[in-house]
């Protein structure tokens, strides 16, 4: 059995790394059950998400390739599709939520007439 060890230099980064993302992705968790309106909800997970994860795969990518002892850019795919798809996504559900509210307006409109 070959026992491998993540060195010192690549370890205390990726530590602090993952912790952070940890943080980062609770915060954006947190926002999600603090605040009030469906627009405010959404914008926390986004950002602390998107964020928590870049760091959970930078912290992947640092290890990996310390213990390959070579360049290791599999994660950088994945954070890029992550940092595209998450803000879109976000976006998508607003425009879902701003076009059923004026749905609801218009219903209301036409019962109070």
């Amino acid at each position: 059995m070959i026992e491998s060890q993540i060195p010192l230099w690549a370890g205390i980064p990726a530590s602090i790394l993952l912790v952070l993302g940890g943080l980062l992705a609770l915060t954006g968790s947190a926002g999600l059950l603090r605040f009030r309106s469906f627009y405010s909800r959404i914008h926390a997970p986004t950002l602390g998400n998107t964020l928590g994860c870049g760091c959970v795969l930078a912290s992947s990518m640092l290890v990996f390739s310390a213990l390959s002892s070579r360049p290791v850019f599999h994660e950088v795919i994945i954070t890029l599709l992550l940092i595209v798809s998450s803000p879109v996504t976000a976006m998508l559900l607003m425009r879902a939520a701003t076009y059923r509210g004026s749905l609801k307006r218009e219903d209301a409109d036409r019962d109070a007439r």
